[in-house]
């Protein structure tokens, strides 16, 4: 499948969940995306998908106490300074059950977007905004760079027998990775105007061919918007 369908349907499916009114919904669109994410062949999708997975779950688990509403209490707490009350209902339950799996889907199609799609093929296939598009791919492509840079810094340090362990030992990894991501930006900067970025005439490399899977992705993408909207 190209990357523009892809991107269009994993869009569709995090707007579906936003739009969705049962639980049920977000639910099931996060656990699909899941099962993608995990046929992702880097080892690099466990950082993602922890991220996606914690945030979702901090949501389940704090937001039954820190909001009031409903009236069929399951848990009567201690009563806090400023927050009041620390009761837990069953609205409060639904609601929270409800948000964390929109958040899990949401991320979860980000967690899709950035590890499985081919970025520069993405580019090349808008032909609109496409100083935008550009931004969005280089900025998705910050924290796998990050994540290889640190890796190859610390291999490098191992075969010079220093050995990095613990949270304070990476720490002193931040200082070299922000330099060499400045130094980065600068020789990224530098290519993108000797290769005549921001002329009025752009150049593009040869097309790949529309597949029927590309069709099929765009139109599950607005089917999939339609339901969200009208049913789920």
């Amino acid at each position: 499948m190209s990357p523009a369908p892809a991107a269009a349907l994993l869009g569709a499916l995090a707007a579906a969940a936003l739009l969705a009114d049962h639980t049920a919904a977000p639910a099931a669109i996060a656990l699909l995306l899941l099962v993608v994410c995990l046929r992702a062949a880097t080892p690099r999708r466990w950082v993602y998908l922890a991220g996606a997975l914690l945030t979702s779950g901090s949501v389940l688990v704090l937001s039954p106490f820190l909001q009031s509403a409903g009236s069929h209490v399951l848990w009567t707490g201690p009563i806090v300074p400023v927050l009041g009350s620390l009761d837990v209902t069953r609205e409060e339950l639904a609601m929270a059950a409800m948000q964390a799996s929109r958040l899990a889907a949401v991320s979860l199609a980000f967690t899709a977007y950035a590890l499985l799609l081919d970025h520069d093929r993405l580019v090349q296939a808008v032909g609109f905004a496409r100083r935008s598009t550009l931004v969005v791919a280089l900025a998705t492509r910050l924290l796998p760079t990050l994540e290889r840079d640190a890796v190859g810094m610390l291999e490098a340090l191992r075969g010079r027998g220093v050995a990095v362990s613990g949270v304070r030992g990476r720490a002193t990894l931040v200082s070299p990775l922000l330099a060499g991501s400045l130094e980065r930006g600068l020789n990224l900067a530098e290519a993108m105007e000797a290769r005549g970025y921001g002329r009025p005439v752009a150049t593009r490399l040869p097309r790949a061919r529309r597949t029927i899977w590309d069709a099929a992705a765009l139109a599950a993408a607005i089917v999939v918007i339609v339901v969200g909207a009208l049913w789920l």
